[in-house]
């Protein structure tokens, strides 16, 4: 019913890796664009390399096995990446955001090399297989995973949510259990 397709990164999203330009903290001159790194923002720089929406990947670190945080992350704007995350160009939001959900999901390790420094190097990053639905139910399951993505970690929408839902969740269960009615 909801066949999909098994591509690889390299098949669906521009690399972008070769406009990346590290800069030691000692040479970044502060200013209003994002620095990224493997994790995400690591400063604020003067200037900006990027100018669209990415999804990136570490590239390199503990986080890559460990996962206390995210990583592959969209970015929007203009920006400035250093070499330590992968830099991907997509056609579509739906897909760069299936692509990041996934890539979430998955066990990294097959790919990654490196003993005491993880790496998830360019090549393999490029074979990671995706199975890829259609346009259609990628729109789907990415406007579902947005919800709760939202509902998760926005506390102007999520913990209001999760106040009224508990509430509800007490009365019910205050209501049946202060329920003497006699029961035959």
């Amino acid at each position: 019913m909801f066949g999909y397709a098994v591509v690889t990164l390299e098949d669906i999203a521009e690399n972008c890796d070769s406009m990346r330009k590290p800069v030691t903290s000692g040479k970044r001159e502060a200013g209003e664009y994002p620095y990224y790194g493997a994790s995400g923002i690591v400063d604020y720089v003067k200037g900006y390399i990027f100018d669209g929406d990415y999804l990136l990947v570490s590239e390199d670190g503990a986080n890559l096995l460990a996962r206390s945080t995210p990583i592959a992350f969209s970015i929007s704007g203009k920006n400035w990446v250093n070499n330590h995350a992968h830099v991907l160009k997509f056609d579509c939001y739906e897909t760069r955001r299936f692509v990041e959900f996934y890539l979430n999901s998955i066990d990294l390790a097959p790919y990654i090399s490196g003993g005491a420094q993880p790496k998830l190097n360019q090549k393999n990053l490029n074979r990671i297989e995706i199975p890829l639905p259609s346009q259609e139910r990628q729109k789907y399951i990415v406007d579902i995973l947005d919800r709760f993505d939202a509902i998760c970690n926005d506390l102007t929408s999520g913990l209001p949510a999760e106040i009224e839902a508990r509430q509800k969740q007490y009365e019910y269960y205050r209501d049946k259990l202060l329920s003497f009615k006699e029961r035959l």
